[in-house]
């Protein structure tokens, strides 16, 4: 295998994955994007410690890895908030620092948000599949063999001396997203709100759902009010193509947010998540609360618009190093 040896994982966590932006254009052959559920959080890491935007990371869900260097080398840890540390000293989160040769990095436990992105300058050497290093856990390919890592895993890194000198860059305090237990997240109706009546539809735009513990990286499943279909409708449509932060309606009227893991679905769609809070999704965990709210097309432009803005600020801030 290409690459430096870098890393090495003493325990893996419940859920540590090589996950980088996702495999696209392939959905015609039933196979889904994968990639980092919180893609903002990945972007930024792999910016912090002069990696491109997309290389692939490791995503940690709730309880973090214990890993050890074995060089010096450059890393950022983004998203959610698992205490890491190196050694036994706290870690600044959302800038890049140097863990050093027989250092370890370790996290003490969840306090807010779900998943933690860890980017490692040089990124992390595994074999491109269709166009993406992500690993699908279903199909069981990508990434490291297509599964969770486990202890004793060596990972591998393309040139990371040429990443040391990023050391001490930090995303703007402003620009760190907060991950309250209670979020709203943006929608645009349809594609088959014109399926529910008027009554569904305002109750799912206000009314508080709970995430349940049946969520993963393929969606999340919500309790609340029940949303109901109009009357003179069959339980199910015929199977259709889906995409990320698809809101389905199931027959228990409890609905279903489609995250990276699929791409059909035969269930209605109430709605869709704006491209903009996608990343606040990956955020989310089981007890956390969901709100919808209802905006514009123009709005969801203006508010990706936004958001690329400061990710392109943060691209010059590095290339002006």
């Amino acid at each position: 295998m290409a690459g430096v040896k870098s890393l090495e994982i003493l325990v893996p966590g419940p859920l540590t994955t090589v996950q980088d932006h996702g495999r696209f254009g392939f959905g015609a052959y039933g196979v889904p994007p994968s990639g980092a559920v919180d893609s903002f959080s990945l972007r930024v890491g792999n910016l912090l410690v002069g990696n491109s935007e997309n290389e692939a990371c490791l995503e940690i869900t709730v309880m973090g890895p214990k890993i050890m260097a074995h060089i010096d080398i450059a890393i950022a840890v983004t998203g959610a908030d698992l205490q890491p540390r190196i050694n036994e000293t706290p870690l600044t989160m959302w800038g890049s620092h140097i863990l050093k040769k027989g250092e370890t990095l370790s996290f003490k436990g969840l306090r807010n948000g779900c998943r933690a992105y860890l980017a490692v300058g040089g990124g992390i050497c595994v074999p491109a599949i269709m166009d993406s290093k992500s690993t699908n856990l279903a199909a069981k390919f990508g990434g490291l063999e297509g599964r969770p890592l486990r202890a004793g895993d060596i990972l591998f890194s393309s040139s990371p001396h040429r990443h040391l000198m990023t050391s001490g860059d930090t995303l703007s305090h402003e620009l760190i997203p907060l991950y309250p237990e209670d979020s709203t997240v943006r929608v645009i109706l349809g594609p088959q709100d014109d399926h529910f009546p008027t009554a569904s539809k305002e109750i799912f735009l206000n009314s508080p759902f709970t995430v349940t513990p049946q969520s993963d990286r393929t969606g999340i499943r919500l309790a609340g009010p029940h949303i109901e279909a109009k009357r003179t409708l069959k339980e199910s449509i015929i199977s259709e193509g889906v995409v990320p932060g698809t809101i389905q309606i199931p027959g228990d009227g409890q609905p279903i947010i489609i995250l990276g893991e699929t791409v059909t679905g035969g269930y209605r769609k109430i709605a869709t998540v704006i491209s903009a809070d996608l990343p606040l999704l990956g955020q989310v965990k089981p007890g956390d609360t969901l709100n919808f709210r209802r905006v514009s097309i123009d709005e969801a432009y203006q508010a990706i618009r936004e958001q690329e803005k400061w990710i392109n600020k943060l691209k010059e801030k590095m290339k002006a190093r």
